[in-house]
Protein backbone atom coordinates (compact mmCIF):
# COMPACT_ATOMS: atom_id res chain seq x y z
CA UNK A 1 0.00 0.00 0.00
CA UNK A 2 1.45 3.63 -1.35
CA UNK A 3 1.73 6.84 0.66
CA UNK A 4 -0.96 9.20 -0.29
CA UNK A 5 1.04 11.90 -0.76
CA UNK A 6 -0.66 15.82 -1.06
CA UNK A 7 -0.28 18.02 -3.21
CA UNK A 8 2.52 20.77 -2.51
CA UNK A 9 1.88 24.17 -2.24
CA UNK A 10 3.20 25.19 -5.32
CA UNK A 11 0.86 23.35 -7.15
CA UNK A 12 -1.90 25.81 -5.68
CA UNK A 13 -3.33 28.75 -7.59
CA UNK A 14 -0.51 31.55 -6.94
CA UNK A 15 -3.42 33.49 -5.27
CA UNK A 16 -3.91 31.33 -2.69
CA UNK A 17 0.00 30.69 -1.94
CA UNK A 18 1.00 32.21 1.54
CA UNK A 19 4.22 33.99 0.38
CA UNK A 20 2.42 35.40 -3.39
CA UNK A 21 -0.45 36.03 -1.21
CA UNK A 22 1.03 38.00 1.18
CA UNK A 23 2.80 39.61 -1.51
CA UNK A 24 -0.20 40.48 -3.77
CA UNK A 25 -3.15 41.35 -0.83
CA UNK A 26 -0.91 42.20 2.13
CA UNK A 27 -0.37 40.63 5.47
CA UNK A 28 -3.60 41.37 7.05
CA UNK A 29 -5.37 38.65 4.69
CA UNK A 30 -3.64 35.74 6.22
CA UNK A 31 -4.91 32.88 8.44
CA UNK A 32 -2.87 32.31 11.49
CA UNK A 33 -1.85 29.30 9.47
CA UNK A 34 -0.85 30.90 6.37
CA UNK A 35 2.09 32.95 8.23
CA UNK A 36 3.34 30.45 10.24
CA UNK A 37 3.30 27.92 7.48
CA UNK A 38 5.69 30.76 5.88
CA UNK A 39 7.65 30.05 8.76
CA UNK A 40 7.44 26.87 8.38
CA UNK A 41 8.49 27.01 4.86
CA UNK A 42 7.71 23.18 3.64
CA UNK A 43 5.67 20.76 5.46
CA UNK A 44 5.37 16.71 5.37
CA UNK A 45 5.62 14.25 2.81
CA UNK A 46 2.00 13.76 3.47
CA UNK A 47 0.78 17.59 4.19
CA UNK A 48 1.98 20.76 3.19
CA UNK A 49 3.18 23.92 5.23
CA UNK A 50 -0.28 25.20 5.77
CA UNK A 51 -1.41 21.63 7.10
CA UNK A 52 0.83 21.17 9.39
CA UNK A 53 0.49 24.98 11.11
CA UNK A 54 -3.48 23.90 11.08
CA UNK A 55 -2.52 21.11 13.18
CA UNK A 56 -0.67 22.50 15.53
CA UNK A 57 -2.98 25.83 16.00
CA UNK A 58 -5.37 22.80 16.59
CA UNK A 59 -3.37 21.39 19.37
CA UNK A 60 -3.70 24.92 20.97
CA UNK A 61 -7.61 25.55 19.96
CA UNK A 62 -6.03 28.04 18.06
CA UNK A 63 -4.91 30.48 20.48
CA UNK A 64 -1.94 31.94 19.82
CA UNK A 65 -0.88 32.56 23.30
CA UNK A 66 -0.93 29.30 23.86
CA UNK A 67 0.77 28.56 21.12
CA UNK A 68 3.30 30.76 22.31
CA UNK A 69 4.15 28.60 25.48
CA UNK A 70 5.04 25.68 23.89
CA UNK A 71 8.60 24.41 24.07
CA UNK A 72 11.15 23.42 21.25
CA UNK A 73 10.55 19.92 22.79
CA UNK A 74 6.70 19.74 22.24
CA UNK A 75 6.60 21.04 18.49
CA UNK A 76 9.42 18.73 17.13
CA UNK A 77 6.03 15.64 18.46
CA UNK A 78 4.71 17.18 14.91
CA UNK A 79 5.92 14.84 12.31
CA UNK A 80 7.45 17.18 9.76
CA UNK A 81 8.64 19.93 12.70
CA UNK A 82 12.14 19.35 13.10
CA UNK A 83 14.22 21.52 15.55
CA UNK A 84 14.84 24.46 13.17
CA UNK A 85 11.00 25.08 12.54
CA UNK A 86 10.15 24.99 15.97
CA UNK A 87 12.92 27.16 17.33
CA UNK A 88 11.79 29.46 14.44
CA UNK A 89 7.95 29.62 15.07
CA UNK A 90 9.11 30.28 18.60
CA UNK A 91 11.31 33.16 17.74
CA UNK A 92 8.68 34.76 15.84
CA UNK A 93 5.73 34.26 18.62
CA UNK A 94 8.33 35.97 20.85
CA UNK A 95 9.26 38.73 18.56
CA UNK A 96 5.26 39.66 18.46
CA UNK A 97 4.99 39.16 22.41
CA UNK A 98 8.04 41.92 22.61
CA UNK A 99 6.40 44.34 20.06
CA UNK A 100 3.30 44.20 22.02
CA UNK A 101 4.78 45.92 24.95
CA UNK A 102 6.93 48.64 23.00
CA UNK A 103 4.99 51.86 22.78
CA UNK A 104 5.38 53.76 19.29
CA UNK A 105 7.73 56.28 18.98
CA UNK A 106 6.47 60.19 19.33
CA UNK A 107 7.53 61.77 16.67
CA UNK A 108 9.04 65.31 17.15
CA UNK A 109 7.08 68.11 15.69
CA UNK A 110 9.01 71.28 14.54
CA UNK A 111 7.43 74.26 15.09
CA UNK A 112 10.01 76.54 14.27
CA UNK A 113 13.94 76.52 13.86
CA UNK A 114 14.77 76.00 17.76
CA UNK A 115 12.57 72.64 17.44
CA UNK A 116 14.95 71.49 13.88
CA UNK A 117 18.37 72.95 15.49
CA UNK A 118 17.27 70.47 18.55
CA UNK A 119 17.20 67.72 16.76
CA UNK A 120 20.11 67.70 14.46
CA UNK A 121 22.51 69.72 16.76
CA UNK A 122 23.59 66.38 18.28
CA UNK A 123 24.88 64.57 14.91
CA UNK A 124 26.50 67.51 14.56
CA UNK A 125 28.03 69.05 17.57
CA UNK A 126 31.85 69.58 17.93
CA UNK A 127 32.59 68.28 14.31
CA UNK A 128 35.89 69.52 12.83
CA UNK A 129 34.46 68.91 9.34
CA UNK A 130 31.07 70.05 7.14
CA UNK A 131 28.15 67.45 7.15
CA UNK A 132 25.44 68.13 5.52
CA UNK A 133 21.98 66.64 7.01
CA UNK A 134 18.29 66.74 6.12
CA UNK A 135 15.21 66.35 8.25
CA UNK A 136 12.58 64.81 6.61
CA UNK A 137 8.83 65.77 7.91
CA UNK A 138 5.46 64.65 7.06
CA UNK A 139 1.85 66.98 7.04
CA UNK A 140 2.07 67.28 10.54
CA UNK A 141 5.34 68.91 10.50
CA UNK A 142 6.40 65.75 12.39
CA UNK A 143 9.77 64.38 12.03
CA UNK A 144 9.81 61.01 10.09
CA UNK A 145 13.48 60.56 8.97
CA UNK A 146 17.01 62.37 9.63
CA UNK A 147 19.24 61.57 6.82
CA UNK A 148 23.23 61.89 6.63
CA UNK A 149 24.27 63.22 3.24
CA UNK A 150 27.33 64.18 3.09
CA UNK A 151 30.60 64.71 4.75
CA UNK A 152 33.46 67.11 3.59
CA UNK A 153 36.51 68.91 4.64
CA UNK A 154 36.93 72.11 6.97
CA UNK A 155 35.28 74.51 4.36
CA UNK A 156 32.77 72.13 1.96
CA UNK A 157 30.87 69.26 1.15
CA UNK A 158 28.82 68.14 -1.48
CA UNK A 159 25.28 68.43 -1.44
CA UNK A 160 23.16 66.32 -4.78
CA UNK A 161 19.73 67.73 -4.58
CA UNK A 162 18.46 64.77 -6.59
CA UNK A 163 19.23 62.20 -3.84
CA UNK A 164 17.82 64.72 -0.86
CA UNK A 165 14.73 64.73 -3.17
CA UNK A 166 14.36 61.17 -3.69
CA UNK A 167 15.13 60.79 -0.25
CA UNK A 168 11.85 62.59 0.44
CA UNK A 169 9.88 61.10 -2.20
CA UNK A 170 10.67 57.46 -1.00
CA UNK A 171 9.65 58.39 2.73
CA UNK A 172 6.47 60.61 1.09
CA UNK A 173 7.80 63.47 3.12
CA UNK A 174 5.67 66.58 2.86
CA UNK A 175 8.75 69.07 3.57
CA UNK A 176 12.26 69.07 4.28
CA UNK A 177 14.31 71.06 6.78
CA UNK A 178 17.91 71.52 5.23
CA UNK A 179 20.61 71.58 7.88
CA UNK A 180 25.32 71.70 7.59
CA UNK A 181 27.89 72.71 10.14
CA UNK A 182 30.20 75.60 9.63
CA UNK A 183 33.18 73.96 11.84
CA UNK A 184 35.24 77.79 12.02
CA UNK A 185 32.04 78.63 14.30
CA UNK A 186 31.19 81.20 11.72
CA UNK A 187 27.04 81.27 10.83
CA UNK A 188 27.32 83.96 8.22
CA UNK A 189 26.19 81.57 4.98
CA UNK A 190 28.49 82.08 2.19
CA UNK A 191 27.47 82.24 -1.74
CA UNK A 192 27.11 78.87 -1.98
CA UNK A 193 24.58 77.92 0.77
CA UNK A 194 22.39 80.75 -0.59
CA UNK A 195 22.62 79.88 -4.22
CA UNK A 196 21.95 76.07 -2.86
CA UNK A 197 19.43 77.22 -0.69
CA UNK A 198 17.33 78.96 -3.58
CA UNK A 199 18.02 75.87 -5.78
CA UNK A 200 16.13 73.36 -3.03
CA UNK A 201 13.63 75.88 -2.65
CA UNK A 202 12.59 75.98 -6.13
CA UNK A 203 13.06 72.23 -6.75
CA UNK A 204 10.99 71.49 -3.67
CA UNK A 205 7.82 73.69 -5.31
CA UNK A 206 7.61 71.76 -8.40
CA UNK A 207 7.56 68.72 -6.54
CA UNK A 208 5.30 69.84 -4.20
CA UNK A 209 7.74 69.26 -1.19
CA UNK A 210 8.43 72.29 0.81
CA UNK A 211 11.65 73.45 1.93
CA UNK A 212 10.87 75.07 5.29
CA UNK A 213 13.88 76.12 6.59
CA UNK A 214 17.92 75.28 5.81
CA UNK A 215 20.31 75.79 9.33
CA UNK A 216 23.82 76.60 9.44
CA UNK A 217 25.36 75.29 12.83
CA UNK A 218 28.33 76.17 14.34
CA UNK A 219 29.88 76.93 18.17
CA UNK A 220 26.33 75.54 19.91
CA UNK A 221 24.44 78.32 17.84
CA UNK A 222 22.60 78.32 14.49
CA UNK A 223 21.82 80.44 11.61
CA UNK A 224 18.23 80.31 10.06
CA UNK A 225 17.19 81.16 6.52
CA UNK A 226 13.65 81.33 6.97
CA UNK A 227 14.32 83.22 10.61
CA UNK A 228 16.22 85.73 8.13
CA UNK A 229 13.21 86.31 5.90
CA UNK A 230 15.72 84.12 3.28
CA UNK A 231 12.94 81.15 2.14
Amino acid sequence: MGYKVSKGIRSWAEDDRPREKLLAKGRSVLTDAELIAILFGSGSRNETAVDLAKKVLSSQENNLDTLGKMSVRELMEFKGIGEAKAIGLIAALELGRRRKGTMPQKRTRITGSQDAFDEVYPVMADLPHEEFWVLLLNRANEVIGRKHLSKGGVSGTVVDAKIIFKMATEKLASAIILAHNHPSGNLKPSQADIDLTNKMRDAGNILDILVLDHLIIGNGAYYSFKDEGRL
